[in-house]
């Protein structure tokens, strides 16, 4: 167990106050954008808002939508507690209710059209994929989950191994396209998978880009040279790796160096001053843990 000290009590509130605003982020993006536009989506929010429009959306009273997510949220939890046990931790429960309450608070008290894209499904779509998939990755981030179609995969790999891509595929296909037999309007449907489409990429490069890195070798003759000088002055790890030129028989160093791709002008830049005539070859890896990378969690 963790000790408790200072760093790991404001750790502990950072991460929390970041999930917060990632759930006060994603909410807006259903209640602000997408509501006012009549637009759908994918997940326990997507099914949540069908729900709404259902029982008769902003003019019928329909229900909440945050009441809704609760509710589904809340019976996926209690299904997956006795089959696969309580494996999803303290914060995806935070993040649910978090979730539920924002959803509730913003519905009641948001004026109906607040930036103005009621009139505009496809910007309604891009802009709430956009702020979703924000909100979401500052969740996933600090280890936190909306529930819903994770909860979904959890339960169904216990029995079936499926890729969780596929099964939020089925599911979100599933949901947006039920929204036919509310609307009776094949382009909600489409926008509805653009809302997706786009909360998918903003997910992706917000928590895949960020540790998106770059793996180089670089051969040359003046190896010692370009491994001085990314180390002192790139101040990036380098890693020597014995060679043998096939064609010529001539046994060489290979430099290897692991560095964030953004950096990788600085080693063109270092490596073109020692050697204009080095061989080099990069290759993009993803999940690179260690002193000056990303921290191997527990």
């Amino acid at each position: 167990m963790e000790k408790l000290t200072s760093s790991v009590i404001l750790r502990t509130v950072k991460e929390y106050g970041l999930m917060a605003v990632g759930m006060f982020i994603y909410a807006f993006a259903w209640v602000g954008v997408l509501i006012p536009a009549e637009g759908t989506g994918g997940g326990a929010s997507g099914l949540a808002l069908l729900i709404y429009y259902a029982t008769g959306g902003e003019a019928g009273g329909g229900i909440p939508i945050g009441i809704s997510v609760l509710i589904i949220n809340a019976v996926l939890l209690v299904i997956a507690a006795f089959i696969i046990g309580w494996k999803f931790g303290i914060k995806t429960i935070y993040c649910v209710v978090l979730l539920s309450v924002a959803m509730s608070a913003m519905q009641e008290w948001l004026p109906s059209d607040l930036i103005g894209l009621g009139e505009d499904k496809f910007l309604s779509a891009i802009l709430g994929g956009v702020l979703a998939g924000i909100g979401v990755s500052l969740c996933f981030a600090q280890g936190g989950s909306t529930g819903g179609t994770d909860i979904v995969a959890m339960i169904i790999n216990k029995y079936r191994t499926i890729s969780y891509g596929r099964i939020v595929f089925f599911s979100d296909f599933i949901i947006i396209g039920s929204a036919y037999f509310i609307f009776r309007d094949v382009a909600t449907i489409i926008y509805g998978y653009v809302m997706v489409a786009t909360f998918g990429y903003t997910v992706d490069l917000i928590v895949a880009g960020n540790r998106q890195s770059s793996q180089m070798f670089i051969i040359s003759s003046k190896y010692d040279m370009i491994a001085d000088r990314v180390a002192h002055d790139a101040h990036r790890g380098v890693t020597l790796i014995d060679g043998e030129g096939w064609y010529s028989k001539h046994p060489m160093k290979i430099v290897m160096v692991v560095c964030r791709k953004n950096e990788t002008r600085v080693m063109f830049r270092i490596i073109k001053e020692c050697d204009p005539d080095a061989f080099i070859t990069v290759g993009s890896v993803m999940g690179v843990y260690g002193k000056g990378f990303d921290a191997l969690k527990k």
